[in-house]
């Protein structure tokens, strides 16, 4: 009785506690990342570039300063540009949310990168990116460097 007792009281205070990442960032001093961005919905990559904001925050609040780089290809490429011809009216508000995400992410230091294959192949003019992306020639070579210098991929597509 008193063992069922105390793991029930166990439970209800692991419960109570807010879940951390303690143990995973243990010993880690800064969040090295890079995030392999290939969407093809205006919807979907303003979710996932909603929720890489929670991820910069939630390193930050848990003593890990994020070192965070976005490398957008394929054809999520043609939604961080200002050329909306493409796309419906009804999709406006999520291409408006990226640019807001974008543009946070830009004064947050974080770095973003667009395929140049990728604006190649969807026609793309680099003139056109939002502001703070900087296009790079091939993210496969990129993604293939930074994981060498030890950032973590993450794929999102």
């Amino acid at each position: 009785m008193y063992v069922a007792l105390a793991l029930l009281v166990s439970h209800a205070a692991a419960l109570a506690s807010p879940p951390d990442d303690s143990r995973a960032l243990e010993g880690v001093e800064t969040g090295r990342v890079i995030f392999d961005l290939n969407n093809d919905s205006p919807e979907a990559l303003a979710l996932y570039l909603q929720v890489i904001q929670e991820t910069y925050e939630d390193l930050r609040d848990q003593g890990v300063e994020p070192d965070i780089i976005l490398a957008f290809r394929g054809q999520a490429v043609t939604m961080v540009s200002r050329d909306r011809e493409r796309f419906e009216l009804t999709e406006f508000d999520h291409l408006d949310r990226i640019e807001a995400l974008v543009g946070e992410f830009r004064d947050q230091g974080i770095r973003m990168e667009s395929c140049g294959v990728a604006t190649r192949l969807f026609g793309v003019d680099h003139g056109d990116l939002l502001p703070g992306i900087t296009p790079v020639r091939n993210t496969f070579v990129s993604l293939t460097g930074y994981q060498a210098q030890g950032y973590a991929v993450i794929p999102i597509y």
